[in-house]
């Protein structure tokens, strides 16, 4: 086997663990499948006679074409009302496979990532979940080895959600309270006051996951499901103040909530019945 075949036989060994790397710093299922192609274009045309460890220098390829994906689309970030959590078409393979792996990732842990920063959710993606070391981290992102390590923190302070304590419980309540009292009343303005300009919503309702990005989108989502928030009520989720619609005293829904200050940052819908299980709630 030349040297050319043998180095695609070696990118296609490595290309589902790539495509698992790019779907964390992603987000999405075809994005990441874009970035793993652009990032063998790359491959395929680089002198890597230097190089030692290709597996690592493959994941440093796909991390470099992720981050740019991310800062672009951090400049031209566009709200999309193609759906709504309550209500969406048939998916297909993709999006069914899509939904698999979000579940395997865990979408409430997509839709903290989703509100980092390009540069915090490489340094957290590489590092806290693929033991990528801050020193090539650093290359990726041209920052000092130092810099990157607090990325890193940063971010994983966001991931876990910090130590809330009973005053800021109480301060999230009311900002969930505000938030559904907002789409009960089909308040516009109340909902722009509680969710940051960059919020994240992710949906795992209907046949395939929805995600909705920015303030105005999530908004008018949530104008859109202000029927079903009638039927919705506060509780806690796992800890932290939610939301649980549950018509006739059977649980349907449940709205978990990521929150920076009395802001609401992410959004997670979830109706499956397995994730549903899993959850811990408390009403109060």
């Amino acid at each position: 086997m030349d040297e050319k075949n043998l180095l695609a036989a070696q990118f296609e060994e490595q290309r589902p663990r790539l495509r698992g790397v790019a779907y964390r710093m992603l987000g999405s299922l075809a994005e990441a499948d874009d970035a793993v192609q652009e990032a063998w274009l790359r491959v395929d045309s680089a002198d890597i006679s230097e190089v030692r460890n290709l597996p690592a220098w493959l994941t440093t390829v796909v991390a470099r074409v992720c981050l740019n994906l991310l800062r672009t689309r951090e400049r031209r970030r566009e709200d999309s009302l193609d759906a709504f959590p309550f209500d969406r078409g048939d998916g297909g393979a993709d999006l069914a496979e899509e939904a698999q792996l979000a579940d395997s990732v865990g979408l409430a842990m997509l839709v903290v990532l989703d509100v980092l920063g390009p540069a915090e959710r490489i340094a957290f993606v590489l590092h806290d979940m693929f033991a990528v070391p801050f020193e090539d981290i650093a290359q990726i992102l041209d920052r000092g080895p130092a810099a990157v390590r607090q990325l890193a923190s940063r971010a994983r302070r966001r991931v876990r959600g910090g130590e809330a304590g009973p005053a800021d419980a109480s301060k999230r309540r009311g900002v969930v309270e505000a938030y559904l009292a907002a789409a009960r009343e089909g308040d516009f303005a109340g909902l722009l006051k509680v969710l940051d300009p960059d919020v994240v919503l992710h949906s795992d309702t209907g046949a395939a996951p929805v995600v909705l990005r920015g303030v105005r989108a999530v908004s008018k989502g949530a104008l859109l499901a202000s029927e079903a928030a009638r039927s919705t009520q506060v509780a806690v989720v796992d800890g932290v103040p939610g939301l649980v619609l549950a018509p006739r005293g059977r649980l349907a829904v449940v709205l978990k909530f990521a929150f920076d200050g009395d802001r609401i940052t992410g959004i997670d819908v979830i109706s499956a019945p397995e994730r549903l299980r899993g959850l811990e709630i408390a009403l109060g």
